[in-house]
């Protein structure tokens, strides 16, 4: 029987993906990071989706940084990944950006010469060092949606202080496939013989909830506090054509 790669000692930490001489362990964390920027520099947010070896959602963190470029907002997104696992006791980290710069940055493959993400580097390269098993990759845009919708959750917000921070497997944070199964429930959804929520109320609230379209799917740019079989109404707004 196989047995599992041992952990390396801190201050040895991988920084690279290919061809990795020993198997990762067991209890591999990974987390997928992004940054955003409307304007590059402009108001900027960061994201971190962190699962744990089972592939549960144990943070999800999004944050506004005010105005920033991509390339700093990935990078702080890096640090409040490596952050996490250093207070959390996390010994075995996976990182997925789809920045390619990041990446190939942090496993020292591009210099670094902007001055804005030297120290940036410098104190990412210090937090992955003490961690005892660490990679680093670069994966297509596709594969890392939950970042980057929970970055662009945070910048619809606005502020510099807006953010969501969620700890634990059941999120409230809305990314594209948990808001894609909310709004695909309809008013059937309910057992025939009991009367719909709306009709339960004595007096029913209205709530307009501002929501984004992105990749065919509308995706709430606030956190809904709804009660499970909830009826939606949308009230879709074309654009007007030119």
């Amino acid at each position: 029987m196989k047995r599992p790669a041992k952990l390396t000692p801190p201050g040895s930490a991988q920084l690279f993906t290919d061809a990795p001489l020993a198997g990762p362990p067991a209890g591999v964390h990974i987390a997928n990071i992004d940054g955003a920027s409307r304007g590059n520099p402009g108001p900027a947010s960061y994201a971190v989706v962190l699962r744990d070896a089972s592939g549960k959602i144990v943070l999800e963190l999004a944050k506004n940084i005010g105005r920033e470029t991509n390339n700093v907002a990935e990078y702080y997104a890096l640090l409040a990944a490596l952050d996490y696992a250093a207070t959390h006791e996390i010994h075995a980290l996976r990182i997925r950006s789809d920045s390619e710069l990041l990446v190939r940055q942090m496993q020292g493959r591009y210099k670094v010469k902007s001055p804005d993400l030297k120290p940036l580097h410098e104190r990412a390269a210090k937090l992955a060092r003490q961690i005892q098993y660490f990679i680093i990759e670069h994966v297509r845009r596709e594969l890392n949606t939950d970042a980057d919708a929970l970055a662009n959750v945070a910048l619809d917000q606005g502020g510099t202080t807006g953010g969501v921070h969620r700890e634990g497997a059941k999120s409230e944070i809305p990314t594209r496939h948990r808001e894609a199964q909310l709004l695909a429930a309809k008013e059937n959804s309910e057992p025939a013989h009991q009367p719909s929520q709306r009709a339960r109320s004595a007096s029913p609230a209205s709530l307009k909830i501002r929501a984004r379209f992105l990749n065919g799917v509308l995706v709430p740019v606030e956190s809904l506090d709804l009660p499970e079989g909830s009826e939606v109404t949308l009230d879709v707004r074309r654009p007007l054509n030119k």
